[in-house]
């Protein structure tokens, strides 16, 4: 059982009820489903995720005004549900896993993740709202929507970061890709500076990640799912997925630096084949410039290269 469906099945069988039985002058203003932090919401838990801040559960977002008006109310109710539903449950909440569900205000369950209320209005607060934290407030599932304001909001984040803020951040990718893996890893290694090598190695690794993503134009997720979560992205998820996954494997590294190497042409490939780069360098920092030229918006293109 994913904790999606069960969250899904629960507030159909017990919360959509409760709501038309005990709220109704609001059931056709109450969006319902489960969006936000844990594995669940992505559709990467199973058996191990369930030992904390998972089980029978859903949101409910509601207008800044209807959550004045009845969010304790409906806090209250939802308090009295069953606790287990289809032979799971009851929650183990964490110390740190409470707020995720609930009756909540639509524009404070997205300020909290992006800053905002709403999508932001210009291109430096879409610049800085960290990749991770727009993918998980535009993760999981609306389960039912009548007035569309939370949908609203969802969508118009989920259209992803505009473009001249998409092609700042691979800008950024591009120079710290090739000075983590291209230019600093061999140089730690030769040093024996085998942690800085590591942290080179991993930085790397994010920001490779966050390069397929945004190639995609999709959010990359926290962290700890990053890397599967590139599984079934068309541009370059399901190679540089295996890729990344040999590069931990070897401790060969003279086969990590080669494994580097193709992972970036990889990249360079693609972005001469969307006519973002004209560069022939093989040198992924030669091509942070090239992209950062295609930016329209003057302000964002003489920024720093290196800041996304």
């Amino acid at each position: 059982m994913k904790g999606l469906e069960l969250s899904e099945g629960y507030f159909l069988h017990y919360g959509a009820p409760m709501i038309r039985e005990k709220f109704a002058p609001y059931a056709d203003r109450i969006a319902a489903g489960l969006v936000g932090d844990g594995s669940e919401c992505y559709e990467f838990d199973d058996e191990i995720s369930q030992d904390h801040d998972w089980g029978p559960g859903f949101c409910l977002w509601l207008t800044q005004d209807d959550f004045a008006a009845t969010g304790m109310k409906l806090n209250e109710e939802i308090e009295k549900l069953p606790r287990t539903f289809g032979g799971f449950g009851p929650r183990q909440v964490s110390s740190w896993g409470g707020g995720r569900l609930g009756a909540m205000d639509i524009s404070q369950f997205y300020q909290q993740f992006t800053g905002v209320a709403s999508q932001p209005d210009n291109l430096t607060d879409w610049l800085f709202i960290p990749e991770n934290a727009l993918s998980t407030c535009t993760n999981g599932k609306v389960f039912s929507d009548p007035l569309g304001e939370f949908t609203r909001i969802r969508e118009a984040f989920l259209l992803f970061y505009p473009e001249d803020v998409r092609l700042k951040k691979m800008a950024s990718r591009c120079m710290t890709i090739a000075q983590s893996g291209q230019y600093n890893f061999m140089r730690c290694i030769k040093r024996k500076e085998f942690v800085a090598a590591h942290y080179a190695e991993t930085k790397f690794f994010n920001d490779v990640i966050s390069m397929v993503f945004l190639l995609n134009r999709k959010y990359t997720p926290y962290y700890k799912w990053m890397h599967r979560a590139l599984n079934g992205l068309s541009e370059l998820g399901d190679v540089v997925y295996e890729r990344l996954n040999s590069l931990v494997l070897t401790m060969d590294y003279n086969e990590k630096y080669m494994i580097i190497e193709e992972i970036c042409s990889m990249i360079i490939k693609r972005l001469r084949a969307h006519g973002l780069t004209d560069s022939s360098s093989d040198f992924l920092l030669d091509h942070g410039p090239k992209l950062q030229e295609k930016i329209i918006n003057e302000e964002l293109r003489q920024k720093n290269v290196w800041i996304g």
